[in-house]
C-alpha cells in the first residue's frame, strides 16, 4: 500500500514540474526573428541542427533545408531567438540513438566547443555561417 501511495505523489510530483515548465506567451523573454544560411566548404549545408543558446540559457533552433537555409523557433509554433548575446552550435547529428561510429562532418568548434557568437537584435535578423572543414 505504501509502494503505491509513493508511486501517486511521485506521479502528482512529475505532473507538476511538467507543468511548471512549461512556457505560455507570458513568460517569454524578448524574442527577435532569427534566419539564414549554414554552408560547410562553399556548399549549402542540408538537415542540420542550428542552435541558439542566449546568455540567459534559453535556446532557440531549427534545421536547415536543402538549400542550407534554416529559420529559428522558440517553442513550438513561436518563432525567434532571445535578443541578446548568443552562442550558436551546428551540428548533423540529427538521428536519436546516433550511431557509435558516426562522425559529424561538422568540426567541434562550431558545435561542441562552439566559438560562434552572434548578438540577436530587436527586428528582423539575418546570420548566416560560412564553416570550413
Amino acid at each position: 500500500m505504501f509502494r503505491v501511495h509513493c508511486l501517486a505523489v511521485l506521479g502528482l510530483v512529475l505532473v507538476a514540474l511538467i507543468a511548471g515548465c512549461s512556457t505560455s506567451s507570458g513568460d517569454l523573454p524578448d524574442l527577435a526573428q532569427v534566419s539564414g544560411t549554414v554552408t560547410l566548404d562553399g556548399q549549402p549545408l542540408s538537415k542540420a541542427s542550428v542552435l541558439f543558446e542566449s546568455a540567459n540559457g534559453h535556446g532557440a533552433s531549427g534545421t536547415t533545408d536543402e538549400n542550407g537555409r534554416y529559420e529559428l523557433y522558440f517553442t513550438g509554433d513561436t518563432k525567434g531567438a532571445e535578443i541578446g548575446a548568443n552562442t550558436v552550435r551546428i551540428t548533423t547529428v540529427l538521428d536519436f540513438p546516433t550511431p557509435p561510429d558516426y562522425e559529424d562532418p561538422i568540426p567541434a568548434r562550431y558545435n561542441e566547443s562552439s566559438e560562434l557568437k552572434v548578438t540577436v537584435q530587436p527586428g528582423a535578423n539575418i546570420h548566416n555561417f560560412a564553416l570550413d572543414p
